[in-house]
């Protein structure tokens, strides 16, 4: 059945009018044939048979015209430009929101005629660039500057840069390519968010799941005491120091584990639907993820990242591993693996001193009881309901009910704020 879905989404995709018309103008480059060149061959064809049926000698010869016509314009466009051209401003990497300034300059090595610069652009990054120029004398360069708005996260690629010439009656056009294609990875966006990795089902009265590891330096402020020789100078607080008359310094609850892992629910069919293959709350789900990856990474955590598929990355560890995390999240696509396959992994993994960050639009009762099996385990799960619609309301009562913390994120919403409070049986926040 799953197999089943996925053929229907793909041919879905094949024939959506975004991807038609996709197809039509890369067969339409690759024959080097403009649309008036098309529409005279079309006439051509509806001649020749006209012809053929009335058996008229002239309407022959019109046609034959026509395709002669067609042809002598294929010949006689300029084969290969004597260009040379070169990018600036494009880089590897961008994050969701930046606008990245483009320049490109292009030289002749010896004097072209009327042409047109044209530099395929993706779509949600803007529109294709085309710059008509009427000469370039040999040994002259000419700039010209444009801008690219990274809106949506993924992998695109830019261009190529290519040369369009063509012959005098616009019915064949042929291109150099200037600039090869520039792969560009857009990050998602990272906002400032806080989770709480020290909570645990088993901290109040203070009894420790008996398989989890002490993690010797948390992040909750447990309280100050005098400074002693060896502390760390950056947990001085000064104010507190002044009104003392005592050098006093934060100390931090201790911590259970230095372990986080994240799940991120990839399954298409729980997601939003939003056109051209885009969903609001997928996104929404991905920005939860970087962030929170992020965050921990940044505050010295090993993290690993779970999607249905299997893993996203493999182990990571401080803050020079968020490169290869925000790498791994712009590649990331929705497939038609469900939900329960990666609780399962989960469940059937002897590992238990981990804190479990589940991002999902929806969790039905074979995920709940599949959750529940965790949880009576012992380990943390915080839950993060994408609430894109109302029946996605229903999810963050179910995690409630089964003891997980629990916070809803709507598509668009500032995570810092959304990520800031939480319910459930499991939380230490209110």
């Amino acid at each position: 059945m799953r197999g089943v879905r996925a053929k229907l989404d793909r041919v879905v995709d094949a024939l959506s009018p975004g991807s038609i018309r996709r197809g039509f103008e890369a067969a339409q480059r690759k024959l080097g044939i403009t649309r008036s060149g098309q529409i005279a061959l079309v006439g051509f064809v509806l001649l020749w048979v006209m012809a053929r049926v009335v058996a008229g000698t002239a309407m022959y010869l019109f046609a034959y015209g026509l395709l002669l016509l067609v042809g002598l314009s294929y010949l006689i466009a300029p084969h290969r430009l004597r260009l040379t051209g070169k990018r600036d401003g494009l880089f590897p990497r961008a994050q969701e929101g930046d606008r990245l300034d483009v320049e490109v300059k292009l030289t002749a090595s010896r004097r072209v005629g009327a042409f047109i610069l044209e530099e395929r652009v993706p779509e949600r990054l803007g529109a294709p660039v085309r710059v008509p120029i009427v000469k370039l004398p040999a040994g002259q360069t000419v700039t010209h500057r444009y801008g690219l708005r990274c809106a949506r996260r993924g992998v695109y690629q830019v261009g190529p840069l290519v040369a369009v010439a063509g012959d005098p009656l616009g019915l064949a056009r042929r291109e150099t390519v200037v600039e090869e294609p520039f792969e560009l990875l857009v990050h998602p966006r990272v906002e400032l968010v806080s989770d709480r990795p020290l909570t645990r089902q088993f901290e109040d009265p203070p009894i420790r799941p008996p398989v989890s590891k002490p993690w010797p330096s948390g992040l909750e402020f447990y309280g100050m005491r005098e400074y002693v020789p060896g502390d760390d100078l950056r947990r001085i607080v000064w104010r507190a120091s002044a009104r003392t008359g005592k050098v006093m310094v934060r100390e931090a609850e201790q911590g259970i584990t230095d372990h986080i892992t994240l799940i991120l629910d990839t399954d298409r069919g729980s997601h939003s639907r939003d056109g051209e293959g885009l969903s609001e709350s997928f996104e929404a789900g991905v920005r939860v993820a970087a962030s929170l990856g992020v965050r921990h990474l940044r505050d010295g955590y090993e993290l690993r990242c779970e999607t249905n598929g299997g893993p996203l990355v493999r182990p990571l560890r401080g803050a020079g591993s968020q490169l290869m995390l925000l790498d791994a999240m712009a590649r990331l696509e929705l497939d038609r693996k469900p939900l329960s396959d990666v609780i399962m992994r989960l469940v059937s993994s002897p590992r238990r001193d981990a804190h479990n960050v589940l991002i999902t639009p929806r969790l039905g009762r074979l995920e709940a009881a599949q959750l529940k099996l965790l949880l009576n385990t012992g380990v943390s799960i915080l839950v993060v309901a994408l609430l894109w619609d109302d029946e996605n309301s229903e999810t963050m009562g179910t995690a409630a009910a089964l003891g997980c913390q629990v916070v809803g994120v709507h598509p668009g919403q500032d995570l810092s704020s959304a990520l800031s409070r939480d319910m459930g049986a499991g939380s230490g926040r209110r």
